[in-house]
């Protein structure tokens, strides 16, 4: 069963597609003609359960059309290696990136999915040298991969997290170049950048990411946009969401309506700075 049809529950997200990728976006479909918004990013852009996500209500608050083009789990290798989302990009009056984890990118230890960025492909040589006692082929997903490691060499994982800091600083500084024109980069989780350190375990999303990767970017956009969701909106939980029971768990872990409000209010503000 694919994702897109676990995911439909009873909300529908109208999927649509863009010039010739050959992904599945949120709709409904926008005209790419005149003055828009894009918006890249992942789950939370999507707005995976979510029936009025924040690009939805950014578009209701300006006035200005947005198109959403956040892919559920995506990586910087998605929209990297999709020209057609990258020429809409390039054609906004303003695109704003969402910060993603760092964990779902080809890098040197291990290859994902050109689209499907969460699923793990392979490890190279190196990843097999260094972890000898893992065996890679158990893997379909990038996060059991890296929590397993985690778990078995906590000495040599260290080695893995900061290529995959490094790789994420170079792909986010490439995909910003390639876009050029007027960017605004959004950090969106339940925690600051500052909050994000060498913890046990992998930590929170956007995994690896920390303020000193963020702030190498700045020379890139026009503005950062931090929203941490308050204590409010945490504790609304699942409040307004919309899945299955089968999607509940996953629902769970992820910021709800309320939070998706609180973004689109700092985000607007941001942005009719920029715009004008």
């Amino acid at each position: 069963m694919s994702y897109e049809k676990m995911g439909d529950g009873d909300l529908d997200y109208e999927p649509c597609r863009y010039g010739t990728s050959r992904l599945l976006f949120r709709g409904p479909k926008k005209e790419l003609e005149g003055d828009f918004v894009a918006f890249l990013g992942g789950t939370e852009t999507y707005g995976k359960f979510i029936p009025a996500p924040f690009p939805q209500l950014v578009e209701e608050a300006l006035g200005q059309t947005c198109v959403n083009l956040g892919f559920v789990n995506a990586g910087v290798d998605v929209f990297l290696s999709e020209p057609a989302l990258l020429e809409i990009a390039q054609r906004a009056r303003v695109t704003v990136v969402q910060v993603m984890g760092a964990q779902n990118m080809s890098n040197r230890f291990y290859k994902v999915h050109p689209r499907r960025n969460d699923r793990f492909v392979g490890a190279s040589n190196m990843m097999r040298m260094v972890f000898r006692e893992v065996d890679f082929s158990e893997f379909h997903f990038t996060r059991h991969m890296l929590g397993t490691v985690c778990a078995r060499a906590p000495d040599r994982y260290g080695m893995v997290r900061d290529e995959l800091r490094m790789a994420w600083v170079a792909r986010m500084k490439l995909l910003l170049n390639t876009i050029g024109g007027k960017i605004v980069l959004l950090w969106f989780a339940d925690h600051a950048p500052d909050a994000v350190g060498d913890t046990a375990g992998l930590g929170a999303d956007p995994l690896f990411v920390d303020r000193r990767m963020i702030e190498d970017l700045r020379p890139l956009v026009e503005d950062i946009v931090e929203v941490v969701a308050s204590e409010a909106a945490r504790k609304k939980g699942m409040q307004g969401m919309r899945c299955t029971a089968m999607e509940k768990v996953a629902a769970q872990r992820m910021l709800g309506p309320a939070a998706h409000a609180e973004a689109s209010a700092v985000l607007s503000r941001a942005l009719r700075a920029v715009m004008e």
